[in-house]
């Protein structure tokens, strides 16, 4: 008897402890909810923050660069002892991308900015170009304005310091952008009514932010940035054909390598017959049909079985990491030919940017800019329709400008013009049609190419989800966009209550953060500053009647 009562104790006992985990591997938003109000403090970084200074991805003696042009900071000094970091000046004021070449600093090292800022989480470790227009987003929708206002700041700051706004403030990119969304995170400010005490206050701080973000789009129509002669804009790095700094070694080239060696018919001239070890006249002619093998360590370990990678591969890489989709094999095997494409996704943000700049200097009463604005964003547009809509597919699709033909590659970007308002009702309902292509119960995957790149199938991002879903709603189309953010937010809803955290990706077919990659970048990093931010902006427009 006092057996049986025991047992039906414990059996009791177990009950309860397993219906507890299971309400707690229940997804809730309210818990996903506190894990961001948490996170934001968690990814915040400032000068005189000694972890900001700290670069996971290199894992060299922290070094902090000041602009030539900039009085040095008052509270630098205590900084410099507290965090142990080497403070250096760079060698002359910025102009414009690749005005210096990082190769020739003494060390790779973070960029001073002004103002506490959101890093993505992980090893992304510092304030990212187009991660900062989502974060945002999400901070100006959970009523951190100061903090938005911030980044913002930091974004102009940049233009003003270092040319443009950056990949992201380390030394090593100051030779490219991002995507360019400056003009939406001024606008995203501008239009938060707390964000500034005044309509005074926020005219005069517009005055400030509207030359820099002129200056800012004029990093996209410099000769290097412009797809030929269609009218549009590519991706570019001016750093060369060369590996970027930022890899620590060969490994990601060599499985390059590796993949084209395997699949010789999609090889699309990337390959170079080449010395492991090549002698003095072989390295003089790597120079130019490769990259320097004395010049850089990762260029001379990006060897196997016999070959090297193209300088033509080299820039198309570079070009791919300023598209912030790296990696997918959209624009080549693992981006490599993305130069020489005029990108739906670019030339979107670009007509943008123009409609934005447009309706700045309308309030600034600039009426000669404003007229030249509008004539810029109906010259992109038209050529939009002229290169990169394909009546046919009914979508968007990029153009290679080099060969004259357009991709067969379905890529999500093909909503970008939604977002932007670049796309006609004819068109809008032809792409409403096509989301069977993309969708599946997680969300919005990136493309129907199971590559093993993270930015194709199965794959989902909240940058590219939010996007669509916010122009399918500006279209009219309020069932699909709503269908969508349920989709995505449950995602992160379920992933949370997996493991307990807020990743920078999903698995778009499980519907989780089940991530497995085998071409290129294989981490799924926790943290994460843009799936945050439009978990917010999801879930403000599902509570909208």
């Amino acid at each position: 008897m006092i057996m049986k009562s025991f047992l039906r104790f414990a059996l009791s006992g177990l009950l309860v402890l397993f219906a507890a985990t299971a309400a707690a591997l229940q997804p809730d938003a309210l818990k996903t909810r506190a894990y961001i109000d948490h996170a934001w403090t968690t990814l915040t970084r400032s000068m005189d923050d000694c972890s900001a200074l700290r670069d996971p991805k290199v894992g060299t003696q922290p070094v902090l660069y000041l602009p030539a042009n900039l009085p040095t900071p008052p509270d630098l000094a205590a900084v410099k002892a507290r965090c142990n970091v080497d403070v250096h000046v760079l060698p002359r004021a910025v102009g414009q991308l690749g005005d210096i070449a990082p190769t020739t600093l003494p060390r790779q090292g973070l960029l001073y900015l002004p103002h506490p800022y959101v890093v993505p989480g992980g090893f992304f470790n510092e304030m990212y170009g187009w991660d900062s227009y989502f974060i945002v987003l999400g901070l100006v929708a959970d009523h951190r304005e100061a903090l938005a206002r911030d980044m913002v700041e930091n974004a102009l700051f940049e233009v003003q310091y270092y040319g443009a706004v950056l990949n992201a403030n380390r030394t090593y990119y100051l030779t490219r952008s991002q995507p360019p969304f400056l003009s939406s995170m001024i606008r995203a400010v501008l239009d938060d009514p707390d964000s500034f005490k005044s309509k005074a206050e926020a005219h005069a701080w517009l005055e400030h932010a509207y030359p820099l973000a002129v200056r800012d789009y004029s990093t996209w129509t410099r000769k290097e940035h412009r797809a030929g002669d269609t009218g549009l804009a590519r991706y570019y790095d001016y750093g060369g054909a060369a590996p970027v700094l930022e890899m620590r070694d060969s490994s990601y080239l060599r499985g390059v390598i590796d993949w084209l060696i395997a699949h010789p018919s999609e090889d699309p001239g990337y390959l170079v017959k080449a010395s492991e070890h090549p002698d003095a006249a072989e390295v003089a002619r790597l120079k130019a049909a490769s990259c320097d093998v004395e010049a850089s360590k990762v260029c001379a370990g990006a060897w196997s079985k016999g070959y090297r990678l193209s300088a033509d591969y080299y820039l198309g890489d570079r070009a791919m990491r300023e598209s912030g989709f790296d990696t997918t094999f959209r624009m080549g095997p693992f981006g490599g030919s993305t130069h020489q494409y005029a990108p739906v996704d670019l030339n979107s943000l670009l007509y943008r940017y123009e409609r934005d700049l447009h309706d700045f200097a309308v309030q600034l009463g600039n009426d000669a800019d404003a007229q030249r604005w509008a004539g810029a964003a109906d010259a992109r547009r038209a050529a939009i329709d002229k290169y990169l809509w394909r009546a046919g597919k009914g979508m968007y699709m990029d153009y290679d400008f080099v060969t004259g033909k357009p991709s067969d590659y379905d890529f999500v970007s093909t909503y970008y013009p939604l977002w932007a308002g670049a796309a006609s009702k004819q068109q809008a309902k032809a792409l409403r049609g096509k989301l069977g292509i993309f969708e599946r119960k997680g969300g919005l995957q990136m493309s129907d190419h199971a590559s093993g790149a993270q930015w194709d199938a199965p794959f989902g991002w909240a940058p590219t989800n939010w996007l669509a879903v916010a122009g399918l709603d500006a279209y009219g189309f309020h069932d699909d966009a709503r269908r969508i953010a349920r989709e995505f937010t449950g995602t992160i809803d379920r992933s949370l209550a997996d493991d307990g955290t807020i990743r920078e990706k999903y698995n778009m077919a499980s519907g989780n953060a089940d991530v497995k990659i085998s071409a290129g970048y294989k981490d799924n990093v926790i943290g994460f500053g843009w799936s945050n931010g439009v978990y917010l902006k999801m879930q403000a427009l599902l509570r909208q009647k």
